[in-house]
């Protein structure tokens, strides 16, 4: 099968150095790389990721209507005068 990749820089790099280490071609190289990957990958799946989590606060009812955009800004403008 022929398909095209873009490798990252830092892979292309390690492949590089592993290529000329040995004798094989980078399509050899390649697809030993892959083979093994996709081993290691279906022998132990991938631990499910914990992203960050911020817990939810109630704040209450809005303290002013927020459909009218003049409302709001003053709203605003007497929050500074109090």
């Amino acid at each position: 099968m022929r398909t095209t990749l873009t490798i990252d820089d830092d892979v292309a790099a390690a492949l590089d150095r592993l290529r000329r280490q040995g004798d094989g071609s980078l399509k050899r190289l390649v697809n030993e790389a892959l083979r093994r990957g996709l081993h290691d990958m279906a022998a132990a799946p991938a631990k499910p990721r914990k992203g960050p989590f911020t817990r939810p606060v109630d704040l209450g009812p809005p303290l002013t209507n927020f459909d009218c955009i003049g409302q709001v800004l003053a709203d605003l403008d007497a929050e500074k005068y109090r």
